[in-house]
């Protein structure tokens, strides 16, 4: 399985190291620029999201028509465009262009459904925390290099190296990345795709997953103005960056993998994601009321821990409270969501500090933090353990199977292509030899 989950994961990772590796340093270096203003720049910081968030179902459907290997193509030659664009901008306007390109190229979605498409169905919340993991360590890795090239050769060299790391991802997408099967299920049970918002524990990791992102892109444009520019009372060289997001990124490393662990083996992903909430609410509230660098420090530390906590269960954890054949449209909308709140974050931040105060920025979200531990404590529950029983076609009976009424059973499906029946049961409530018994002639 994780032959098949590393390359795409790799592409995933080289676009989203790209578009990280900025994240840290965009924001100041952006303000010196022709036409800037806080508002514009809290845009462009986010501004990549909104195109994602407008262009995921449009590149999900082109990939159903035309190909998956195809359209992750045209998204990256589009991202590598924008990459370029942006690296040779000279004014506020030709940088957000750029940014609005990078985001075009939205191929998220496609790799998801590949991934669904080459791993089997109960080693797929495995495939989809890998991804997360990847995502994650791309995170944490442009964290610590951004602000270090940033401060020695300039943003437009990170923009340049982010065009290169797309021209390699399309290396690895050709080289390394096996062409899916096609694969035809019949699935037992009709829903509609405003169930996925019905249910309580989807709608509750689409808003985590929303939230996480909306509050990535907001610190991204506080923390490097707060701490560069002198009216917010820190004064720091833009070069000195990194020693607030150094050991910010060990931190968020070390306890991504913990949490991973925990929320996955342990199935306890909502005591996981409280904790990380804890931690994002007191981190912007400490940033907005603190004059000491130190507890600033530690506020972007708080950050990156409950960023890196969350990152690799999202994924997943949508993928195991989905119905099978709602995967890829809960998968959509959760990201949709994402991106939407991750150019609604920029634009918040950037906004509010052009009409307020820096305290009354991390009172604000201090109080939305709390907001939302709130919902998730009340809304969300830890998934049940299911596993899958995988019978020949020409083994079941239908008549059995159709008849069997049973609170354990989560669905079942046929998958035409390979000539099987899946059946997702409750683990700890049946054995195999049991409902095997129930449903073959």
């Amino acid at each position: 399985m994780f032959k098949k989950v590393f390359p795409l994961s790799s592409i995933l990772f080289l676009r989203f190291l790209g578009l990280f590796l900025v994240l840290p340093v965009l924001s100041v270096y952006a303000l010196d620029l022709q036409g800037a203003t806080p508002f514009l720049v809290g845009i462009i910081v986010g501004g990549y999201a909104l195109t994602q968030a407008i262009f995921q179902v449009p590149f999900g459907s082109m990939s159903d028509k035309i190909g998956r290997k195809p359209t992750i193509l045209f998204g990256l030659l589009i991202f590598l465009v924008g990459s370029l664009v942006c690296a040779y901008s000279t004014d506020i306007y030709t940088l957000m262009l750029g940014r609005f390109l990078q985001g075009a190229g939205a191929i998220g979605s496609v790799v998801t459904a590949m991934i669904a498409d080459l791993v089997e169905e109960k080693t797929r919340g495995h495939a989809m925390a890998i991804m997360g993991g990847f995502i994650a360590m791309s995170f944490a890795l442009a964290m610590g290099l951004g602000p270090v090239i940033a401060s020695h050769y300039g943003i437009s060299t990170i923009f340049i190296i982010t065009a290169i790391l797309a021209l390699v991802a399309i290396g690895v997408l050709f080289t390394k990345v096996p062409t899916p099967p096609k694969i035809k299920h019949i699935y037992h049970g009709k829903t509609s795709t405003k169930d996925i918002l019905k249910d309580s524990n989807l709608l509750g990791m689409i808003i985590i997953n929303a939230m996480q992102k909306g509050l990535m892109t907001a610190a991204f444009v506080i923390i490097p103005v707060f701490l560069t520019q002198p009216e917010y009372g820190f004064n720091w060289a833009k070069s000195d960056l990194w020693m607030v997001y150094a050991p910010a990124m060990v931190a968020g490393l070390i306890a991504m993998g913990p949490a991973a662990v925990f929320g996955e083996k342990r199935n306890i992903p909502k005591q996981i994601f409280m904790l990380s909430i804890i931690l994002f609410t007191a981190s912007f509230v400490m940033m907005g009321l603190t004059n000491s660098s130190g507890i600033f420090i530690t506020a972007v530390i708080f950050f990156f821990i409950a960023f890196n906590m969350m990152e690799p269960l999202v994924q997943s954890m949508i993928s195991k409270f989905a119905k099978v054949h709602q995967k890829g449209a809960a998968l959509g909308i959760a990201n949709s969501a994402a991106y939407f709140f991750t150019f609604i974050g920029g634009t918040f931040a950037g906004l509010y500090l052009d009409i307020s105060s820096r305290e009354t920025l991390g009172l604000t979200i201090g109080a939305i933090g709390l907001i939302w531990l709130i919902f998730t404590a009340l809304k969300m529950k830890n998934p049940i353990r299911y596993s899958h029983l995988i019978i020949p076609e020409d083994d079941v009976d239908f008549d059995k199977l159709n008849a069997l009424e049973s609170e354990h059973i989560a669905e079942w499906f046929i998958n035409e292509t390979e000539k099987v029946v899946v059946i997702k049961y409750a683990t700890e409530a049946m054995n195999e030899d049991e409902l095997k018994g129930k449903v073959c002639k």
